[in-house]
Parts: structure tokens; C-alpha cells; sequence
């Protein structure tokens, strides 16, 4: 008895550890060629500050030129061309360089690409955005990005579409009350009055 769930245990570890590491291996960095970028941007009136750490195994200074892409699961996108400036040396080794960028309101932000463009092969440690819509996020790199290809990391979850429309079953038909009588029209005589008449036109006859 004491075999079998011992062996239990240790099936239901690897079954955890095997989840863990392909959970891990899902919120990596990669390259995508799909990735479409929005080159023409919504009317944006919202304001995002991005810090984008360089990482120490970069180059102490680059000439790439470095874009970026991020946005939300309902398609509103942020993108920012030609980040750097070689004239202010940004994205130096071991440094943080940050950066306000105005774009479409976007809820939560679940996914960053950056683009490089260069010989240098500068690499990036992390990139944090800070969104007046939603809590800071941060997407760790710690890779060198590939040259000419959007990298990043997408977290994104699609939202299963509505429920169709089912109309509710029709209610059972009923007539619509007879309208009131109007002053002009004379009332029906009850069996009393009925009775009444018949006696007065007898009386006359007789």
C-alpha cells in the first residue's frame, strides 16, 4: 500500500514539474512573422511609460535601431519607431532608458515585441510598462533579439465569443380587453328591466 502511493506521489511531482516547465517555456521570448503592426495609429489619448533595461551582456554602447509593439487582447495596439539615438548613447550596457509613448487606451496590456535592426546585437534584459489603464507589467528577455524580426513575449487570451441570441418562447395570445362604451350609447337592459317593458306594452293592449 505504502509502493503505491509513494509511486502516486512521485507520478503526480513529475506530472507538476512537466506543467511547470512548459508554463515557463510558453512566457519565453520568441519570434514571431505574423506579428502585424499597426503603422497607422489609432487617436490615441493615453500615455505609457516604458523602461527598457539593456542587459550587461550588450555591448557598451549600439548603433541597432530598436522599435517596439505592445497592446492589448481587444486590438489596441502601441507602437513606437527608432527608440534609440546613438547621440544621448541609449540602451548602454547595464543601463535603464525610459521612455513616454502616446497611444490608443488599451485595458490590459498582455503582450511586447521588440524590434532590432543592426550588427550589433544588442540585447535586452527586461522591459517594464506602466499603463494609466492597468497595473505595471514586466517582460523579461534576457536574450539577444533576433536581427529584422519582432521578439517578444504574448500572453494574451482569447475571449470566447458571446452566447448566440435565443429569444425567449412568444406568450400566449390573449385578446384585448372590448372598449368602454361611449356616452352616446345606451345601455342593455337587465331582466328586470326587460320584464318591466313587457308588462307596460301588455297593459296598453289590454
Amino acid at each position: 500500500m505504502k509502493i503505491k502511493l509513494a509511486a502516486h506521489f512521485l507520478l503526480l511531482l513529475a506530472f507538476s514539474a512537466f506543467m511547470l516547465s512548459e508554463a515557463e517555456t510558453q512566457l519565453k521570448p520568441h519570434a514571431i512573422e505574423s506579428f502585424t503592426v499597426n503603422y497607422i495609429q489609432k487617436f490615441g489619448n493615453c500615455t505609457y511609460l516604458v523602461v527598457i533595461k539593456t542587459s550587461c551582456d550588450s555591448k557598451n554602447f549600439t548603433r541597432d535601431r530598436i522599435s517596439i509593439a505592445f497592446g492589448d487582447a481587444y486590438g489596441n495596439q502601441i507602437y513606437a519607431p527608432r527608440l534609440d539615438d546613438p547621440f544621448t548613447k541609449t540602451f548602454q550596457s547595464c543601463s535603464s532608458d525610459g521612455f513616454q509613448i502616446d497611444g490608443p487606451c488599451a485595458t490590459d496590456i498582455c503582450y511586447v515585441y521588440l524590434h532590432r535592426s543592426g550588427l550589433d546585437g544588442w540585447e535586452p534584459e527586461s522591459v517594464k510598462i506602466i499603463s494609466p489603464n492597468s497595473s505595471p507589467v514586466t517582460y523579461d528577455f534576457n536574450t539577444s533579439a533576433p536581427n529584422e524580426d519582432w521578439y517578444g513575449v504574448n500572453l494574451c487570451q482569447i475571449h470566447p465569443p458571446p452566447s448566440p441570441f435565443e429569444p425567449s418562447p412568444p406568450f400566449p395570445f390573449k385578446p384585448p380587453p372590448s372598449p368602454p362604451s361611449s356616452s352616446h350609447q345606451h345601455r342593455v337592459p337587465g331582466l328586470f328591466g326587460l320584464v318591466m317593458i313587457l308588462g307596460s306594452i301588455l297593459s296598453a293592449l289590454l
